[in-house]
């Protein structure tokens, strides 16, 4: 669960939403961190990268001043937040990538893709690739990935956003993680045999 307090969120989101300046920048001190903190987690490991937590945050937010600021709560602003870094993640390695012809892949942690001690290295562009799949199957699936992975929200918060209960968000993100390992492993170069 993000940090930032529900209420201060909230009241500065409906404060923005209504046209307050103020309001927008006090919000985006207020998440900074929390968001940081997610794009730190999806960075982690990715020493060859030159792509901060920091540019991630920022290009993120400027993605977000770009919406139309009518989030209906906290969520559901980390919710729309989670998109912007899985964008800005995949926008910057399509473009390293095409910098380098396939040299400059942004990997990223899959954490728990079929374990809870399981931590993998994925390029990001397969990532969003594998949840675009995904979301064909099982759109509900795709979606919590994206949002708990992306986003950092808890179960419980994205069982308050899709309007469900915190027990399918999580048989969602056990049967997603395992879909998302498979397709992955499948996709994976294979060293030469020898």
């Amino acid at each position: 669960m993000p940090p930032a307090a529900t209420e201060d969120v909230s009241a500065l989101l409906r404060a923005w939403a209504g046209g307050d300046p103020v309001a927008r920048d006090r919000l985006a001190s207020l998440v900074y961190a929390d968001l940081r903190r997610v794009a730190r987690a999806r960075l982690r490991g990715n020493v060859s990268a030159t792509l901060t937590p920091s540019d991630v945050v920022q290009e993120a937010y400027i993605r977000l001043l770009r919406q139309e600021a009518r989030w209906a709560n906290r969520i559901h602003f980390y919710a729309v937040a989670a998109e912007m870094i899985r964008r800005v993640l995949v926008d910057r390695a399509r473009a390293r990538a095409a910098e380098k012809r396939g040299g400059g892949q942004l990997m990223v942690d899959l954490e728990h893709a079929a374990e809870p001690s399981a931590r993998e290295r994925v390029d990001v562009i397969d990532l969003d690739r594998a949840l675009s799949e995904l979301a064909v199957l099982d759109a509900e699936q795709a979606r919590v990935v994206e949002l708990r992975y992306f986003g950092g929200l808890t179960f419980e918060e994205i069982a308050e956003l899709l309007g469900t209960s915190a027990t399918s968000v999580k048989r969602a993100w056990t049967s997603a993680r395992l879909w998302l390992h498979r397709r992955m492993r499948v996709d994976a170069p294979r060293a030469p045999a020898r």
